[in-house]
Parts: C-alpha cells; sequence; structure tokens
C-alpha cells in the first residue's frame, strides 16, 4: 500500500513542479478569509484519487478538496488526502508545501507519505516499520533542555481565530526555546520533527488531513502527538502537538492550560492570569494619580513659596 501512496504523491508533486514554473498563470479561487484553493490543489487531488482507487477501488476518500464525495462510503479503509498542504506559500512562490497522504484502517493511520516537491524529500511510515526520510530511518531529536529547542508552530489567520490566547501561547513557548518557526505547512512541520530538523510543533485550528500522514512519521520516528493536554485522540479536535517524548511532556506543562479541553481549574487560572495585568494597571494608574498629585502640591508650594518670598 505505501508504494501506490507514494506514486500517488510523486505523481500529485509533477503536477506541482509544473505549475510553480509559472505560478503567476495559476487561477486561485477563496474558500474563506485567508482561506486559497487553486486549479492545482484540484488537479493534485484528482490525480491522487484516480491513483488510489484505481489500485483500491473498494477503498473510502477523505480529501481537503472534495470530501468523501468519492471512494466506498462504507469501507474499514480510508485515504486521508491534502494535495498541496502550503498552498498560500505556493501562490507567493515560496517553496514549503507537500502532498500528504495517508491511510486509515479502522480510524487508526497505518500508512504515511509526505513528499515535498519543490526538494523532492519524501518522507514515508508504516505502523511498526519505522519513518524513513528517502531511505534514511528518522528519529527524533534527543535534546531535553527546552530552551536549547526548536518549535514550529502556525499562525492564525481566520477572522473566528482568537488572537489573543495565541498570542499568549506563543509568548509562553518564546520565553522558554531557543526559538519559534513558523513555515506555513502543518504537515511538513509534523515531518520535521519526526527528522528531527526541530524539536516540536504545536497548532489550532487543524483538519485531519492536516496531521494524519505527519502523526504517523513523528510516532514511528519515535515522538509523541496528541492535542495540547497530552491526550492521544486529536485527529479530529483541531488541535495538535508534537515532539519528542521529553520535549512533549514540557509543552503539555506550557500549553495544557490552553486547550479547550483544560480542566475547569485550569481554564479559571488562565482567566485570573489575564485579568491579572489588568488590574495592576489599574493599580498603578491609581498610584502614579496620586504620586502625581503630591508632586504637583509640592511643586505648588515651592513655587508659592518662591515667589512670596521678600527680597
Amino acid at each position: 500500500m505505501i508504494n501506490v501512496a507514494v506514486k500517488a504523491a510523486r505523481t500529485a508533486g509533477s503536477i506541482i513542479n509544473r505549475a510553480a514554473l509559472d505560478v503567476e498563470s495559476v487561477r486561485i479561487s477563496q474558500k474563506l478569509v485567508n482561506d486559497f484553493v487553486t486549479e492545482v490543489d484540484q488537479a493534485a487531488e484528482l490525480a491522487i484519487i484516480e491513483t488510489l482507487l484505481t489500485a483500491y477501488p473498494g477503498h473510502g476518500i477523505w480529501a481537503e478538496e472534495s470530501g468523501r464525495e468519492h471512494g466506498a462510503k462504507d469501507s474499514e479503509f480510508v485515504w486521508i488526502i491534502d494535495p498541496l498542504d502550503g498552498t498560500t506559500n505556493f501562490i507567493h512562490g515560496l517553496p514549503v508545501y507537500c502532498v500528504s497522504i495517508a491511510l486509515a484502517v479502522k480510524g487508526k493511520i497505518e500508512q504515511a507519505v509526505i513528499y515535498d516537491p519543490s526538494r523532492n524529500d519524501l518522507f514515508t511510515a508504516t505502523k511498526g516499520r519505522g519513518a524513513y526520510l528517502n531511505d534514511r530511518r528518522l528519529r527524533v531529536s534527543k535534546r531535553i533542555r527546552l530552551q536549547e529547542c526548536l518549535i514550529s508552530t502556525g499562525f492564525p489567520f481566520r477572522p473566528e481565530d482568537d488572537f489573543n490566547t495565541y498570542l499568549k501561547m506563543m509568548g509562553d513557548v518564546m520565553q522558554k526555546t531557543a526559538g519559534l518557526r513558523r513555515p506555513g505547512a502543518a504537515a511538513l512541520d509534523l515531518a520535521y520533527v519526526a527528522a528531527g530538523f526541530t524539536d516540536g510543533f504545536f497548532e489550532t485550528g487543524l483538519q485531519a488531513w492536516d496531521m494524519a500522514a505527519g502523526s504517523l512519521l513523528v510516532t514511528e520516528a519515535g515522538g509523541l502527538v496528541g492535542n495540547f493536554t497530552g491526550e492521544p485522540d486529536f485527529l479530529e479536535q483541531q488541535e495538535c502537538m508534537a515532539g519528542n517524548p521529553r520535549v512533549y511532556g514540557q509543552l503539555v506543562g506550557i500549553l495544557g492550560k490552553y486547550s479547550k479541553f483544560a480542566s475547569a481549574g485550569e481554564k479559571a487560572g488562565l482567566r485570573q492570569a489575564a485579568q491579572a495585568p489588568a488590574s495592576d494597571a489599574a493599580t498603578t494608574a491609581s498610584t502614579d494619580g496620586a504620586s502625581d498629585s503630591v508632586t504637583h502640591a509640592a511643586s505648588n508650594t515651592a513655587t508659592n513659596t518662591t515667589t512670596d518670598a521678600p527680597f
């Protein structure tokens, strides 16, 4: 099965590479605010689906652009497809994008392919058999001190996203790590965690096709992946965190309170922390006001004394 998925990914990659030679001529439409789709996404997805269903006509399909329109509706085998993860990068000519294909069997990811056509990097994984970049076996990084770690993320881009909370999350992580990066293709971010290029990853608002293949790469490379509280059942929860085991545990400690699955106590603590700066600001303003009044009064006294003093 992995060979068929590789064939499908390379076919889609060829379509993407040809289009990248003249990206200005690619037709672009907008699904939602800041969420784009191109004719390249659609052509690549169709090529992937045709390749997979030719080999496995009884399998199901769950794809970013066409949903569950193709394939069997009741199969235990479902291919989860993102034909071009990083579309915004692609339409700007920034070569950070990939093809992502995963096979779920009874809801569990068992095969994964992520193909970066601009670098000809092929990431593959089969459950229980390890993860590979081209022919090289992958292992997550060995770093254990968070202050030495490079973490990747994604920025919110939809109007309904909670920008203020994300800024707090980013601030918490940035102060405790060597650096934070935002490449712009979540599937590739997860592949890079698996390869040890980065030490961890977190993002909200992701869909299953963004995470499915990358999640298997991470676990087969010895890492952990889940939601912000560390729970492994994350694929349809729209939040994802990954890293080597030691880094993953530390990220749970930082980001767990921001999860929509956090405990009531953690959420209450977060609200109190958010209210504290406003309270402190009000106290500071009050203190400053009192101080200004004292200073002003002292100034007036000094002025009056000088004015009234006899010469």
